[in-house]
């Protein structure tokens, strides 16, 4: 008899429910962490409503703590018993995107090497196999928390990794519009980065609040203030350096675009449904010298590392974004309330 787990399956739109499923087996190359804590995405959303697509009982999350269970023949350097935590991305290593120096992009152009909860089984469940898990596990420090480090296979990276390709400098204005958990990581990166004056956009009193803690010098009530003429207003016309997109709506999209400077750069990072359009004046019909990057949160052992280091360190804290916490058994409720962004809702943790 296969021994069976707890997991969160994506049945169909509008349905993720708590199912028995088999403990998965690894292959060489492969370990098996139990899972000690995870969390629910704003990706994860997508793909309950629909909007995001994949296939009826596949186990959903990609963001995983735990305990390395088991370890295939071929994994080195690590031990059964050790805390990790894995990446949301899982690049191979090996591939042509991963020695091209775009590991994100791992495996192609299916949304890259972002395969927990979308083209393999996910973390919101009792145990996880991990793919070329040599690449991919990285052991948690002992002074550091589940909790402390929940942040890092995902929200951080991401987050991060805005600040990161928007090139930010020291003494660069920057604006962050929407302080969701990716944007309030943004604002904490561009700060890190050395960004001197940081506006951050979003209507919940309580994000706004958290935004002021990890950087935010101006922060912006989009349902009182028109916060495209504000900023450029406060730059005295000039517009920001740099400007991210942390949401992934045309109206987001188009506001980073107008709040710009001539040569400034958008990094975007929310994931869009539908389409996008350039308005000719925000765009300089073509002629502003702006540039647009996208990024996929970036993976690997040497990323969360890194990101760990910053946890460590106290630099960041990023504690105030679990506000709530569920049990395994409890994920349908978990959904419930993240889908609906009910209580002050930032990021649930979740535990088997």
């Amino acid at each position: 008899m296969a021994r069976m787990m707890k997991a969160a399956v994506f049945v169909e739109p509008g349905r993720i429910v708590l199912e028995e499923k088999p403990v998965p087996a690894i292959g060489p190359t492969e370990a098996l962490v139990r899972i000690t804590t995870t969390t629910i995405c704003g990706t994860d959303v997508h793909i309950l409503k629909g909007e995001y697509p994949v296939e009826p009982g596949r186990i959903i999350g990609h963001e995983p703590v735990g305990v390395i269970e088991q370890l295939g023949s071929a994994v080195n350097g690590y031990h059964e018993g050790q805390r990790v935590i894995v990446g949301a991305i899982t690049p191979c290593g090996q591939c042509s995107s991963c020695l091209d120096g775009h590991q994100s992009q791992c495996g192609g152009r299916a949304l890259g090497g972002w395969r927990f909860g979308n083209t393999i089984d996910g973390s919101q469940a009792e145990f996880l196999r991990v793919p070329d898990a040599t690449a991919n596990l990285t052991p948690v420090p002992d002074g550091l928390t589940d909790e402390q480090v929940l942040m890092c296979p995902d929200i951080m990276s991401t987050g991060f990794s805005g600040a990161e390709s928007g090139r930010i400098k020291i003494g660069d204005l920057v604006a962050v519009f929407a302080q969701g958990p990716i944007g309030l990581c943004a604002t904490a990166g561009a700060k890190l980065r050395g960004a001197t004056t940081i506006f951050a956009v979003d209507s919940v009193p309580e994000r706004l609040a958290v935004s002021r803690r990890l950087g935010a010098d101006v922060t912006i009530d989009y349902t009182k203030t028109d916060p495209v003429a504000e900023i450029l207003r406060l730059t005295g016309g000039r517009g920001v350096d740099v400007a991210i997109e942390a949401l992934g709506t045309q109206q987001t999209f188009e506001s980073c675009l107008r709040v710009l400077k001539p040569g400034g750069v958008l990094s975007s990072l929310g994931v869009y449904s539908g389409k996008l359009t350039l308005p000719l004046d925000a765009f300089a019909a073509g002629l502003g010298d702006h540039t647009i990057v996208t990024t996929l949160c970036p993976g690997g052992k040497e990323r969360m590392r890194r990101l760990m280091n910053v946890i460590a360190s106290g630099r960041v804290d990023l504690g105030s974004l679990v506000t709530h916490h569920f049990k395994l058994d409890q994920v349908e409720q978990a959904y419930d309330l993240f889908s609906h962004q009910r209580d002050g809702v930032l990021k649930v943790a979740i535990t088997p």
